[in-house]
């Protein structure tokens, strides 16, 4: 399984220098679990830049993905991985989804750079 953080999801959707990095996983979309967090916070950018149409678009390419819901074990598991790493919390929410679905997390945030089970990509 993997995951695509929100970084890399809009560096695939602008087809920005990374895209192609984030186009390996994404071309199995069946295996990509989409936590919800990840589909507010490409919404909200894609919504800014480019409007409300490109943005129902975007999300529906994610919906295509195993979307996992902010459940009660993710967000208590989560709060521990933010108070002990000092990581903000949508990356906590991200990363905690990650490991409890046994994913390898693509991302170019650099909050990830050094944890375990993570493909990081230099912007």
């Amino acid at each position: 399984m993997n995951l695509v953080d929100s970084s890399g999801w809009l560096a695939y959707l602008s087809d920005s220098k990374n895209a192609d990095s984030f186009a390996v996983p994404l071309n199995d979309i069946k295996n990509v679990i989409v936590p919800t967090i990840c589909i507010y916070e490409v919404f909200n950018v894609v919504l800014r830049e480019k409007g409300e149409s490109q943005a129902l678009q975007s999300v529906a390419l994610m919906q295509q993905g195993i979307v996992v819901d902010l459940t009660f074990e993710i967000s208590i598991q989560s709060a521990k991985f933010s108070s002990v790493n000092k990581i903000p919390m949508a990356d906590s929410i991200i990363y905690t989804t990650g490991q409890i679905y046994n994913a390898t997390i693509w991302t170019q945030d650099d909050d990830f750079k050094d944890l375990p089970d993570v493909k990081y990509f230099s912007k």
